[in-house]
């Protein structure tokens, strides 16, 4: 290889963590036409290494060079320059579809015309596979985490990389996917550029790798050719020393004693299923995956429902949810760790007790002296690599993350333990303390029932595997049949092909789910109010009734626009109100009739100006200070409101009546603004669903780090998005002045609720990434409406909140719904 082109050189790269030394002068380099594997334990530094590589991480130390060209910390800098990865999680947006997550990764001069979009997803999708089950105008949010993985690995394979990183790219893949991996990893070799192969799975690297790296502690241990090394000798560099791989001993005697059984007993992708597990014993569940065996186990769970007959030590029992399963004393070890095992944001502690809070509980308060003498415990127990237990459990890695929910599992004292991929992501060393802790789990007298896509896995901690194809168990194997080869066999003679089936989900779900079903369902109920309305009182249907409700939504609309703009972003913005408020102030001291057009001109431009300032002053808080955004603009709404009582102590300053009237003009019943309120919302809506700053508004709105991970800057983004909303409720206060005609420093606080609502009601979601403006448009058109409706048909004020309250509650419930439809299916 020495005399191959090197694609990537790492020179002394170091990289320093607060209080934590993640890499120390690692020297890393990969040859054209060659797949370098890259091993060592949970937190040995691989990951650290490869986001320094692609920009996502700055080395504190060292230089990273990209076939020859210098590269630091820009991850579209280094996609560019022909470097691609597919994570250990992928970097998608679970809120921008399938082709939108293909298109931003891709590097410019690769992404397609937007209006062309979904074809050319479909197209890549098929140079994967021809029977790919994935449909490009799905949200990833709806994919199951082996879908997720073949979209991010297609995203990597599509740019074309010189240099392409796979980190534990076969976790969550079916066997027939492993393969086809595999092939295509060796196709990229074949064309002169390559692979870095990331795996605990060390078989897997020797028998795809060329050449391979050990990290341990963050320093190199050397390269060596990977075919020449035996697995142990491979482990003992990872681990320091030599280690027992073995699995513990099963069960010496079988019990008698039937602790779970179930007859008859079917759900989403199973069927039929006629199981016992005793105490003490371990059954495994194995079978190509997607046939049921995975269903299976979240049914007992009472994630899905099940139906069918279940007994728990001899009494019939009924699994309804979640909640029903702990009660009964089934407890679930989560295969997807990071979206269902771990909560990354609070420590250690409180992971580990927020599955037995019971525990520490007395007269209904939890004693922090039992929490935290339990959680010591635990740590040492399962020796967790932590300094204490108050570590933002975020910060650990994947290994020690797994001991974590597997004590906090087990401290609930279940008499039924299921555990879905127990060691996924894992190294080898956590991974046979998980075996152990498993068994030793086991011998306790726990009746446990584990799935893992890895049939050594199974076979060395099983009493019985039963196999499922096709949803239904179509072995059972138990003694000393119980080993890899059989397995392996079984399945491939009971499912010659892999089963996609897919629950057919219901036409009605599937649209609920889209983002087309909250402007339907709101522009339904403007008609069936408003027709209402017209049969109860025909004046609500006249010409003066409508030119005022669509003044009234015009202005709405406007700051509801501004809102949106923040929303998607995850961003809000209580100062809007306030905003509009000084900014009519401001134009209440230019736009009098006794001035010229000189002072008009200056007051419209310092009018918008003012709104601008207060975009840049949020977005100083919210992005240099790092101030919550709710904190950050809460603070702003009182500061402008008090500049515009200093400003205006009392409303003053009328209006110029010639502004007045050209505010005012229409075109036959409809005001101009209303039009122009009405082709904004069109403009914006293209921009954002056909446009690449649009999309990736949205993409940053959906999951930052994915974002910033496909080239989108964060800051600016939010920076657009702030003053854009500001600009946008200085627009909205012009359209206000021909309704107030003065200077009132309190005309404008409604709106901040108003267009807060508006927007929700229109579709947009508060945590980001989906929202509409032309829903945000109905949605003012709505509030405004039952404003009006409830004075037409002299009903009492209490009913505008009742009908909004009413819709709002409506929409959210009815997309979550369907959302939880269509990821169940």
């Amino acid at each position: 290889m020495s005399s191959a082109r090197k694609l990537l050189e790492m020179r002394g790269v170091s990289k320093h963590f607060p209080g934590v030394r993640a890499l120390h002068d690692i020297t890393f380099d990969v040859y054209a036409g060659e797949v370098h594997g890259l091993v060592g334990e949970n937190g040995a530094g691989k990951s650290t290494l490869m986001g320094v590589a692609s920009g996502a991480l700055v080395a504190t130390e060292g230089e990273v060079h990209i076939d020859s060209d210098p590269m630091s910390g820009d991850p579209d800098r280094a996609r560019e320059l022909g470097l691609a990865i597919v994570r250990q999680e992928p970097a998608l947006m679970p809120d921008l579809s399938v082709a939108e997550n293909l298109f931003l990764g891709m590097p410019h001069a690769k992404r397609p015309s937007l209006s062309a979009l979904n074809t050319w997803a479909r197209g890549l999708l098929k140079h994967w596979s021809e029977d790919v089950t994935i449909d490009p105008r799905d949200h990833v949010s709806t994919l199951n985490p082996e879908q997720r993985f073949i979209v991010e690995i297609v995203k990597a394979l599509e740019c074309e990389p010189k240099v392409l990183v796979l980190d534990e790219p076969t976790e969550h893949l079916a066997s027939e996917d492993v393969e086809r991996l595999f092939e295509r990893v060796r196709a990229v070799t074949a064309r002169g550029a390559a692979v870095i192969y990331i795996s605990h799975r060390i078989r897997e690297v020797q028998a795809i790798a060329n050449r391979l790296t050990v990290l341990r502690d963050g320093e190199g241990q050397g390269t060596f050719d990977a075919r020449n090394m035996s697995e142990d000798q491979i482990v003992s560099l990872i681990v320091g020393g030599d280690l027992d791989r073995t699995f513990p001993a099963k069960a010496s005697e079988a019990s008698t004693r039937t602790v779970l059984s179930t007859r008859g007993f079917s759900g989403p992708g199973f069927s039929n299923v006629n199981l016992d597990i005793r105490a003490g014993e371990i059954l495994g569940l194995a079978g190509i995956d997607a046939n049921g065996q995975r269903e299976f186990m979240r049914a007992l769970a009472g994630i899905h429902r099940g139906s069918g007959d279940v007994t728990l030590l001899g009494k019939p029992i009924s699994i309804r949810n979640s909640q029903g399963a702990k009660r009964h004393g089934i407890a679930y070890l989560p295969g997807d760790r990071h979206r269902e095992g771990i909560f990354p944001e609070l420590s250690i502690r409180e992971n580990f007790s927020i599955r037995s809070p019971q525990e520490d509980a007395a007269l209904g308060l939890i004693r922090s002296g039992s929490e935290q003498r339990r959680t010591v415990d635990a740590i040492r127990q399962f020796a967790v690599k932590t300094p204490h237990g108050e570590t933002p459990i975020q910060s650990l890695s994947g290994g020690n993350q797994q001991k974590v929910v597997l004590s906090s599992v087990l401290a609930a004292k279940p008499q039924v333990l299921l555990v879905d991929e127990p060691t996924q992501g894992v190294d080898v060393g956590a991974r046979a303390e998980i075996y152990r802790s498993i068994r030793e789990t086991a011998r306790s007298g726990v009746a446990m029932i584990v799935v893992s896509s890895d049939a050594q896995e199974v076979a060395g901690l099983s009493d019985h595997v039963a196999i499922f194809s096709r949803g239904r168990v179509v072995d059972m194997l138990s003694g000393d049949d119980v080993t890899e080869d059989r397995i392996t066999s079984s399945v491939l003679k009971s499912t010659e092909q892999r089963d996609r089936h897919h629950r057919p989900v219901a036409a009605f779900w599937k649209w609920a789910a889209s983002n087309s079903a909250p402007l339907v369902m709101v522009a339904a109920a403007i008609l069936f109010l408003g027709a209402v309305a017209g049969m109860w009182n025909p004046f609500y249907l006249s010409p003066r009734s409508l030119t005022g409700m669509m003044t009234f939504a015009a202005t709405l609309a406007l700051v509801a626009y501004g809102q949106q703009f923040l929303m998607m972003v995850s961003g809000i913005d209580l100062s809007v109100g306030p905003t509009m408020g000084l900014c009519q102030v401001v134009g209440s001291f230019f736009l009098l009739q006794e001035l010229g057009p000189g002072s008009h001109v200056a007051g419209w431009v310092l009018l918008l100006l003012v709104a601008m300032a207060v975009g840049v002053v949020n977005w100083i808080l919210v992005e240099g200070l790092r101030m919550h955004p709710m904190v950050a603009t809460l603070g702003t709404f009182m500061a402008v409101q008090a500049i515009s009582l200093i400003l205006r102590p009392v409303p003053g300053g009328m209006i110029d009546g010639d502004v007045m009237m050209a505010l005012s003009m229409k075109v036959g019943i409809v005001p101009v603004t209303f039009i122009a309120a009405v082709l904004l919302a069109l403009v914006l809506e293209f921009w954002l669903y056909r446009r690449e700053m649009g999309v990736s508004m949205r993409g940053l709105g959906s999951r930052q780090e994915a974002a910033r991970t496909a080239g989108i800057r964060p800051k600016l983004a939010r920076f657009v998005a702030y003053v854009g909303c500001s600009f946008l409720a200085g627009l909205a206060a012009i359209t206000m002045i021909a309704q107030v005609g003065i200077g009132d420093p309190r005309a404008g606080l409604t709106y901040t609720l108003g267009s807060i609502a508006a927007v929700v009601i229109g579709g947009a979601s508060l945590f980001g990434g989906r929202g509409s403006f032309v829903g945000a448009l109905l949605g003012a058109i709505f509030i405004t409406q039952v404003n009006s409706v409830t004075v037409f048909l002299r009903l009492s004020q209490e009913w505008q909140q009742y009908l909004l309250g009413f819709l709002i509650l409506a929409s959210v419930a009815l997309y979550s719904k369907s959302r939880e439809k269509v990821v169940q299916a």
